[in-house]
């Protein structure tokens, strides 16, 4: 990954859309995916040739372990009342 240091607020209507550039009949000597987040407003866009499969799975289970605890954090958290 080329350097670059961001921070946005995940959402819960956040989007993630992906779009795959393989050329006509699939046969790009160069294919490739974009991965991009965001509302519109302000994306964050991923692109990934087939070589960072690795890296994109890497990511996803961060992705799911930080769920995880953010569930872990909302079942634990007192409640709060008004």
């Amino acid at each position: 990954m080329n350097t670059l240091t961001t921070t946005a607020h995940l959402q819960p209507d956040t989007e993630a859309v992906i779009h795959v550039f393989d050329g006509a009949d699939h046969n790009s000597p160069a294919p490739f995916i974009s991965l991009r987040i965001g509302n519109g407003d302000v994306d964050i866009v991923l692109l990934a040739d087939p070589d960072a499969a690795p890296a994109l799975r890497t990511l996803a289970a961060a992705a799911m372990e930080a769920a995880g605890l953010l569930d872990a954090m909302t079942v634990n958290a007192p409640e709060v009342q008004g």
